[in-house]
């Protein structure tokens, strides 16, 4: 009876862990709008500024209650600082002023593509090779952000910076997965949380500094609790509470399997922008977001297979 007992446990643990990248990609998937939100009444500096300290506190939090907090060796500082200057810092302009000219839906779209350019670049520098079935997915996906960067109303070029917003969102993805491939040794070595704190604390005082002179155009009291609400979101479910569902994935399913779990973000983020903000992408816009859905899963499904052969058990712990 205790082989079945503990086998119990382990499909429990893996439910368990399945719910909770389903509720991660809900987080994630309701952001886009959430911020959208927030940019109304905040500059997007200010409001980097306000939720980023947050975030890193919230990390560092996290970090703690798992024990002392971990620090990498000194031979690993300059490059943990060259990534959370990209991985961050650049990345966030990128990302917070792309949204801030762009749909949500867009957004969530394009940097649903964000593992493509991970696997281009890995596969670039010798790190993995795959099959054609993966590169079909990745061209498909490739012709699906055409479409939808291409593919917008006369409505959403009104302040003149679209299709730019959807450009600026593509190049933060490409920054992210730069970040990605040269964080990945460092994650196997320390472990994805850590490396994510690190890097975050590095960049947190740029963006911080950055968004001074907006904090001091700002208002306060003119900003609604609504906003408010959303900067605590952003900050602590966005990207603390996010990363922590994220990093018990890795550790309990692997990779591959918790990577393909974030194929839900751009619907959750689609539905939500529906509903509250009222976007109605265009005829080529949806066909371009069917065929970026269909080409991360096959690019994420043929990876998954690829990755199973040597997987160990998806109930056990992992480093």
């Amino acid at each position: 009876m205790r082989p079945l007992r503990h086998s119990a446990r382990a499909e429990v643990s893996v439910l368990w862990t399945d719910l909770g990248l389903v509720t991660l990609c809900l987080i994630w998937g309701v952001n886009f709008s959430v911020i959208k939100v927030v940019l109304t009444e905040i500059e997007p500096l200010a409001f980097n500024a306000f939720r980023f300290p947050i975030a890193s506190t919230t990390l560092f939090l996290l970090l703690r209650f798992r024990g002392p907090i971990p620090f990498p060796r000194r031979k690993d500082w300059a490059r943990i600082a060259v990534l959370g200057v990209l991985g961050h810092l650049v990345y966030q302009l990128a990302f917070i002023y792309g949204l801030d000219a762009t749909f949500a839906g867009n957004a969530s779209l394009v940097l649903a593509t964000t593992p493509i350019w991970t696997l281009v670049l890995s596969t670039a520098i010798g790190q993995e090779q795959h099959t054609t079935v993966v590169w079909l997915g990745v061209l498909a996906a490739l012709f699906g952000v055409v479409m939808v960067v291409t593919g917008g109303g006369p409505e959403m070029g009104a302040r003149g910076s679209v299709p730019w917003g959807d450009l600026l969102v593509l190049g933060s993805a490409i920054t992210w997965s730069v970040y990605s491939v040269g964080a990945r040794d460092l994650t196997q070595k320390y472990g994805a949380l850590a490396v994510t704190s690190w890097t975050l604390w590095v960049a947190t005082p740029g963006l911080l500094a950055a968004g001074v002179p907006s904090l001091a155009r700002m208002d306060p009291g003119s900003v609604s609790t609504l906003a408010w609400a959303g900067v605590a979101y952003a900050a602590i479910l966005g990207i603390g509470i996010a990363y922590l569902l994220w990093n018990h994935g890795l550790q309990r399913i692997g990779s591959a399997r918790t990577a393909v779990f974030s194929n839900l973000v751009p619907v959750v983020a689609l539905i939500t922008a529906a509903i509250w903000l009222g976007e109605r992408p265009s005829a080529l816009q949806l066909t371009g977001a069917v065929v970026i859905t269909g080409g991360v899963w096959l690019t994420r499904s043929a990876r998954l297979r690829e990755a199973l052969a040597g997987e160990r058990d998806p109930g056990s712990p992992r480093d």
